[in-house]
């Protein structure tokens, strides 16, 4: 039995060395093809985090303590399950909530900070440039107060209506 532990053991050590190296060439591949949809607790680090508990608790277990191989093999299990419990817990749920969305309403456009890109006449549409996270916005923008605003002009968002942002000169 000792045996099993010990390959057990090996193979998830094996596997963890392997999907550190290579784990986001390896997971393109197979984009998938070993996760069960909707059962979260049979995802591969989880089952193979248990394995490699299992066979790392009954090694220690038949080597350090006087206990038969029934008791060893029902402790390793029970190792085995916490271990794959605090691996779901502490690495795949949070991980399942960490997606970050680029998304945003243009609403929260109202009194961000940009730069005009192309020309904003007394009347009429240009073109402003606004930070929003990390990236940058493009949006078609008209003059609030009817003020032609020239390129590299930095700008605020005053309102947004129908999909146009209305913008007014930025004093510094």
């Amino acid at each position: 039995m000792e045996t099993i532990f010990w390959w057990l053991l090996a193979g998830g050590a094996i596997f963890t060395v392997v999907s550190v190296l290579i784990g986001d060439v390896l997971g393109s591949w197979l984009d998938g093809a070993l996760e069960l949809p909707g059962l979260d607790w049979f995802r591969p680090v989880v089952l193979l985090g248990a394995m490699t508990a299992f066979g790392g608790a009954g090694v220690l277990l038949t080597k350090y303590t006087g206990l038969s191989t029934g008791w060893v093999v029902v402790l390793a299990f029970c190792v085995a399950f916490v271990i794959g419990v605090l691996v779901f817990f502490a690495f795949i749920k949070p991980m399942a909530n960490s997606e970050v969305s680029s998304g945003f309403s243009m609403r929260e456009l109202t009194g961000r900070i940009g730069e005009v890109t192309i020309p904003v006449p007394e009347v009429g549409y240009g073109e402003v440039m606004i930070r929003f996270g990390a990236s940058n916005t493009i949006h078609t923008a008209s003059s609030f107060d009817h003020k032609p605003l020239a390129a590299g002009t930095r700008i605020v968002v005053v309102e947004v209506a129908e999909g146009v942002v209305h913008v007014a000169y930025l004093d510094t």
